[in-house]
């Protein structure tokens, strides 16, 4: 039978010095030990695989080592600790909370607590993942954990460590383990390499550490499976076959040509990655990585965030310095736009080439809203300059204009509303009409005629060569806007609004009132009763209840001054007490006379009846 060991469970830390990436948590424990300021029961939260339980074991190991060395290690040599090794030991207890939550486990577990140990100062009960106990074991478990005997102390170990009840927290010391960083899990697989004889590479083990995100118990199964696969030698593009991950070599050549404005390579790089067997949200997402670290890399404070080997470090720079901040940032929103919307998106290949596109030309849309690119020359057609004397045109195949009919008036159509500039002077589309009406049929006059000028020809804008995308060009949308907008303002301007009447303001209300949806708010509304005075429109209600679905239409004042052309019109609502349904006040209860007394007055018959017969009523 073989045996191999994991190195999960070969290279387990005996020592606190051994432990990776916990130094706050081991100085702590050691601390404590050496100032004899231990407490009784401790709980170790945190990510799985960076080393709760390996921490309780030595912290259970030193509390009954016979030779504890000068920095409160255990010594590994003698009988307590030689036993612990062996998982011989009487005076340390693990149990696994996840199969053993019932009441009667913990029960089982106090009664262990009664017996003293049996060699060894103290009695350790290790409990991990004691967030899966159930409510009513934690609080079996609660008096005992509260005033514990002196020589029994608890270690509990959780990945969650919100599901453990207060009182539980409360009774507890606290140690939170953080996730252990990618150079000291990169450090920590090199001393493995050295000692088993592998060689490794760099990336292939930046690789490996980055993939097991925080847990060094997943970078050793990892490097495991890396050994299985390599033997001695573990390289970089085994590591990414293996793992399923991308070569960074695409995102940068990616990046080199979204810089470029290159849609063509950036498509074709995407399709490669495809037809790899990757899919396209891993490229997107391994993109946005790539983006964020050429972002740190572009400050000298932030480059320490940067996660990867030294020999990449100099490729990052020189990308980070050839890309602008806007154009990352840029790219970066867009990146994590898709990956939001990749799960929703029907075509999910061009939803990732669409946001590919968009990265590609975003440096070129950034410059251009930047600089505000709306000159009139580059957004507008020339127009003629109509202060200048136009050109002279034959009449009738004759050199000399005839002088016996009075010229023909030029009417110039109004411009459309442009932008202020000398050039400006009348838009593109501006044409000389003749009046023919206005010309008399006989007249004799000295002077010659003016010359009527010849439209413009449309200026022909030269078609881009063939393979190369046109940009459009955000001033002309701009300038059309402002257009627009200067438009409707002059219609608001001219527009002829009706006369501020009483009258006239409830045939708008009730007109408003006709486009509401819902029937409920309508009936509420016709009751208002409305009166005006001046710029005070009083709207007077039954109840608070219509007070309430009058003052919910807010668009309906703005409607009424928009209507009439009066910003300052208020609306003031006020409720009607008087017309308010009183509530009735509550009935008396009838006793058995009045009762009987009612019943005479509604019918004598009853009271002759009773006389009749002698009958009386009895209290």
């Amino acid at each position: 039978m073989s045996t191999f060991v994991v190195s999960a469970r070969k290279y387990r830390p005996s020592r606190f010095d051994d432990v990776v990436g916990q130094q706050h948590v081991t100085n702590t424990l050691k601390n404590a030990l050496r100032n004899d300021h231990l407490a009784h029961a401790f709980l170790f939260c945190g990510p799985r695989g960076v080393g709760k339980t390996t921490c309780a074991r030595i912290l259970a190991k030193v509390l009954n080592c016979r030779n504890v060395t000068e920095d409160f290690e255990p010594c590994n040599t003698c009988d307590s600790c030689t036993s612990f090794n062996e998982n011989a030991s009487f005076n340390i207890t693990e149990l696994d909370a996840a199969s053993n939550n019932s009441v009667e486990h913990i029960r089982a577990l106090i009664e262990q607590v009664r017996f003293q140990p049996q060699q060894g100062k103290y009695k350790v009960f290790i409990i991990d993942e004691v967030h899966m106990l159930s409510q009513q074991a934690f609080n079996a478990f609660l008096k005992t954990l509260e005033e514990p005997p002196p020589y029994a102390i608890f270690i509990l170990a959780t990945t969650e460590k919100h599901k453990i009840i207060p009182t539980i927290l409360s009774r507890c010391q606290i140690f939170d383990f953080k996730r252990i960083q990618v150079p000291s899990m990169v450090g920590h697989l090199e001393e493995i390499c050295t000692a088993e004889g592998i060689k490794a590479e760099p990336e292939a083990l930046h690789v490996i550490a980055q993939k097991a995100d925080g847990a060094l118990r997943d970078a050793l199964s990892i490097f495991d499976r890396m050994v299985s696969f390599n033997g001695e030698q573990i390289r970089y593009e085994d590591v990414i076959t293996n793992l399923n991950v991308l070569d960074y070599d695409y995102f940068f050549r990616t990046v080199d040509a979204m810089i470029a404005e290159d849609q063509s390579q950036v498509l074709l790089l995407l399709n490669d990655v495809i037809n790899k067997g990757f899919d396209p949200d891993l490229f997107i997402n391994g993109l946005a990585s790539h983006l964020r670290d050429l972002l740190v890399c572009q400050d000298e404070s932030t480059l320490s965030l940067l996660e990867v080997s030294e020999s990449l470090r100099d490729r990052y720079r020189r990308q980070a310095a050839q890309a602008t901040p806007s154009f990352l940032l840029t790219a970066l929103n867009l990146a994590n736009d898709c990956d939001l919307q990749y799960k929703t998106a029907l075509n999910k290949r061009l939803h990732v080439e669409m946001a590919l596109l968009k990265m590609t030309y975003a440096q070129h849309a950034v410059d251009l809203a930047r600089n505000g690119v709306t000159s009139a020359s580059a957004t507008e057609k020339k127009t003629p300059d109509l202060s200048k004397e136009p050109p002279k045109t034959e009449t009738n195949g004759s050199s000399k204009p005839e002088t016996t009919s009075k010229p023909a008036e030029v009417k110039v159509a109004e411009p459309t509303p442009q932008k202020e500039g000398p050039e400006n002077t009348a838009t593109a589309k501006d044409t000389n009409t003749t009046s023919q009406e206005d010309v008399p049929e006989h007249t004799s006059t000295p002077e010659a005629p003016e010359k009527v000028p010849t439209p413009p020809s449309p200026e022909v804008k030269p078609e881009p060569p063939k393979g190369t995308t046109a940009t459009p060009k955000l001033g002309g949308v701009n300038a059309m806007m402002k257009a627009f907008k200067e438009k409707q303002a002059s219609e608001e301007k001219e527009r002829v609004t009706e006369e501020l009447t009483l009258d006239n303001v409830k045939a708008h209300y009730l007109k408003y009132l006709e486009g509401l949806e819902q029937e409920t708010a309508r009936n509420l509304l016709k009751s208002v009763i409305l009166s005006l005075e001046d710029r005070e429109l009083t709207a007077t209600v039954s109840s608070k209840l219509v007070e309430g679905a009058l003052r919910q239409e807010q668009d309906l004042i703005q409607s009424i001054r928009d209507n009439f052309g009066v910003e300052d019109l208020i609306l003031k609502v006020v409720i009607d007490k008087s017309k308010q349904r009183k509530a009735p006040k509550p009935k008396k209860p009838l006793t058995n006379k009045e009762k009987l007394a009612k019943m005479y007055e509604q019918n004598p018959n009853i009271k002759e009846l009773a006389d009749r017969f002698g009958l009386r009523f009895d209290d």
